[in-house]
């Protein structure tokens, strides 16, 4: 139960650890238990990191999961036309087997590409079986994985019994774990966010909620003035939020999860990254549709960083490789286990090619990961101290299976709501 990464270029996102050029990691029992120079431990399974770079699996605190079937088709979409599409076309022909082949191939690409740590945002909100269903998908990828349970757009008033029958059956500190996705005020009314917020602590549950304005509106102002802002709450995107209510936050403890290439190509401005900042946010990424958006780490980060390069010429690589890791640990309440290659956290992960030609001179490992970084680089991922995936490829996974079940899913559900897969189908956006 011991094993030994050895001979790499240790990136930790732990100042107290610090970087190694070459450097050694011990693992056991799915735990780190020191990171050094040189360790000696002839007991354990070696794994020869020369050549690599040895770093925290990424996090990714906000994906929908449930559209990995419909990868690409809405690269061209607005806001509106994904609306119509996934949620008025596609999501009611959803069976519960879509929703778990979907989830099940999502988060074993999420893990191909070195995310270790996903939320799975789920608002398919068809009934439990659709719910359990999702459940089942995160526990069989080998992955650590949050279950947030959201209602959906077309859900009853009260989704209270929903909530509790899931936090019944994830009630520990596994690998799959849960959290609530609240439908926001906008949606349900100040009390009843309120009540469900009390519901949540009560369960034990983090929660997270999409939120924005387009500058008259002030929802976090609003929350603010009810007394509804908690450190537990991850709001999502947050563009055209005013400096004052990124500060409420930063004051309330709560977190911010941005997603770069989302917000540029559907029209919701640009990401908050470096105003949240400014106010004393730590910012995290998320990658939210693959519908839209490339669904890897490398992506996300390059996106923000030229954005915010582009605005002010703020930012440096090191702190876009912070969001992705150690502060989106913290958002899913998860720095205690995951987040950095630090002595007492679990085991959880990457190694990254550096002999790869497309990254090959590597003369600043932080820098290159954010700039030049790609899913091709994964060479091997660990999971709680389980190598899961080996030599760039998943360990134990049928991917020829669930492929051929993922396009099954895929043109069943396209065929029900009358959707070409041509590329030539732009959706009506509702009207407003």
């Amino acid at each position: 139960m011991r094993t030994l990464l050895t001979g790499g270029t240790v990136v930790s996102m732990d100042p107290a650890v610090g970087d190694l050029d070459r450097g050694d990691v011990l693992v056991e029992d799915g735990v780190i238990v020191e990171v050094a120079e040189r360790i000696d431990a002839p007991d354990a399974e070696v794994i020869d990191a020369s050549d690599r770079i040895v770093m925290p699996g990424f996090v990714d605190n906000h994906r929908h999961t449930w559209q990995t079937a419909f990868r690409g088709i809405g690269a061209d979409w607005t806001f509106g036309e994904w609306a119509a599409a996934m949620h008025g076309k596609v999501k009611p022909h959803y069976t519960p087997e879509d929703v778990y082949v979907a989830t099940l191939v999502g988060r074993l690409e999420a893990l191909h590409s070195g995310i270790t740590t996903m939320l799975d945002w789920y608002h398919v909100a068809q009934g439990p079986e659709h719910e359990d269903a999702a459940v089942a998908a995160l526990q069989d990828a080998p992955a650590r994985s949050v279950f947030c349970l959201g209602a959906g757009w077309a859900a009853p008033h009260s989704v209270d019994d929903d909530i509790r029958r899931v936090r019944s059956e994830l009630p520990g500190d596994g690998l799959v774990t849960m959290a609530w996705g609240l439908r926001g005020a906008d949606d349900t009314g100040m009390d009843t966010l309120g009540r469900e917020l009390e519901l949540a602590s009560e369960l034990g549950l983090r929660t997270s909620l999409h939120t924005g304005s387009d500058g008259t509106q002030r929802p976090i102002a609003d929350m603010h003035k009810h007394g509804l802002l908690r450190d537990t709450t991850t709001f999502v995107h947050g563009n055209g939020l005013s400096d004052e209510e990124l500060r409420m936050l930063a004051d309330a403890g709560s977190s911010i999860s941005i997603s770069p290439d989302v917000e540029l190509k559907m029209g919701f401005g640009a990401p908050m990254t470096g105003r949240a900042l400014a106010a004393g946010l730590r910012p995290t990424l998320s990658i939210d549709v693959v519908p839209s958006v490339a669904g890897d780490m490398f992506s996300a980060m390059r996106a923000a960083f030229a954005a915010q390069r582009g605005l002010d010429g703020g930012l440096r690589s090191r702190d876009l490789l912070a969001f992705a890791t150690v502060d989106a640990a913290a958002s899913c309440g998860l720095e205690a286990r995951t987040g950095s290659v630090t002595p007492g956290k679990d085991a959880d992960i990457i190694l990254l090619r550096t002999d790869d030609l497309t990254v090959f001179p590597v003369t600043d490992p932080v820098g290159t990961v954010v700039s030049a970084g790609h899913a091709g680089l994964v060479d091997t991922v660990l999971v709680a101290g389980r190598v899961v995936k080996r030599d760039g490829a998943l360990v134990d996974v049928d991917v020829e299976t669930l492929r051929a079940r993922l396009l099954e899913s895929r043109h069943r559900v396209a065929r029900a709501a009358g959707v070409p897969l041509d590329g030539t189908w732009r959706p009506r956006p509702a009207a407003k």
